[in-house]
């Protein structure tokens, strides 16, 4: 074993959940897009929001009525939906401007203007409904979340606070500072969020990812329990099977970890990182390089750029004495990138031991 440790290129890590941008706006800003149940506006002349007429209806409105402001916001929505979200800040802004006291018109326009990542726009905005309303919820969540993406952990925590204060019940402020305290390198405390999060709400399906990774990351086997957890809650979930397969695979339950692997393989026949995963076990533990350079193989053929399969890859067939076909693919490995200092070891090391 101790042959590979100086220059093997281990497992993948998790990737999936592993940073906030992954999970961080489960269900964020929502509440804005347009409603199937709201059938009209203000004035009663739109008889659905999903109709196939009412955009061209809105805009003959608008150009009846310039200073309605509820047809700009009723506009505003449609473009949100269709992902338009220059002309749905457009339309959003026009009708806080007609009206500001309206709450969704304001919450509207923070939506769109997070969405096209005027942030601080959006922290504005936000903020101003909480003057408007201090104990708006949606206000209060969502500057949560933002303060989370853009790293003001401690107001991040404080608006979540607030939300708690309005809603006891409500499992995402747990969720939000969970991510809070995991960021922040507070395990204790994100642990504790995560798991009042599967208290309130047992089938919240990221909340245990989230407390499987944490306790991954501690080699604590109750990892293993809410991985299991989210299994059963999502059984074709390739995320949570190979966050298990990985973490087995850590603590040398590699049948087990094999297992998921290829369950996953089942469930979807391009996910390279089950097939490098495999490979690597066959590499380091079994010492089957044939097989490690037939699973290293379909990890490149999903995935051309996948440098670190290039690199085992060259590993196996050093191992099999195969050695022009190991400085190709670390040559391959180089190519893609160039400062790997792996790869140029392996070279020069198998450059000098061809020279003697």
């Amino acid at each position: 074993m101790g042959l590979f440790c100086g220059f093997l290129f281990h497992p993948m890590r998790i990737t999936k959940f592993s940073c906030i941008l992954s999970i961080l706006y489960i269900g964020l800003l929502s509440s804005c897009t347009p409603n199937q149940s709201e059938n009209k506006n203000e004035n009663g002349n739109i008889d659905s929001l999903n109709s196939a007429d009412v955009f061209f209806q809105l805009n003959k409105q608008i150009l009846r009525e310039p200073d309605n402001a509820t047809a700009y916001y009723q506009r505003a929505k449609i473009y949100l939906e269709k992902d338009n979200i220059n002309q749905a800040y457009a339309d959003a802004g026009k009708a806080v401007a007609l009206d500001s006291s309206k709450m969704e018109f304001l919450l509207l326009l923070a939506d769109v203007s997070f969405r096209g990542l005027q942030v601080r726009k959006s922290v504005e905005v936000y903020e101003k409904c909480l003057r408007l309303d201090p104990k708006n919820l949606e206000a209060n969540l969502k500057l949560a979340e933002i303060y989370l993406y853009i790293k003001g952990y401690p107001k991040s925590i404080m608006y979540a606070n607030e939300a708690m204060k309005i809603d006891q019940k409500l499992t995402k402020p747990y969720f939000l500072k969970g991510f809070v305290y995991k960021e922040s390198g507070d395990t204790a405390k994100a642990l504790s969020s995560f798991e009042t999060v599967v208290d309130l709400e047992p089938e919240n399906y990221d909340a245990h990812i989230q407390l499987g990774n944490l306790y991954a990351a501690m080699n604590n086997k109750l990892a293993l329990q809410y991985y299991g957890n989210a299994i059963s809650l999502r059984p074709r979930s390739t995320e949570a099977l190979y966050n298990r397969g990985l973490f087995l695979q850590n603590i040398g339950e590699l049948n087990k970890a094999t297992g998921d692997y290829n369950v996953i393989l089942k469930l979807d026949p391009k996910y390279a990182d089950a097939h490098y995963n495999i490979g690597y076990i066959a590499l380091v533990y079994k010492k089957d390089y044939p097989k490690a350079i037939e699973q290293f193989s379909e990890a490149i053929r999903l995935n051309k750029d996948y440098v670190e399969a290039y690199y085992n890859r060259g590993l196996a067939h050093e191992f099999k004495g195969e050695i022009k076909e190991a400085l190709e693919d670390y040559h391959k490995a180089l190519g893609i990138f160039p400062t790997y200092k792996l790869a140029s070891a392996r070279i020069e090391l198998l450059s000098a031991s061809q020279k003697k």
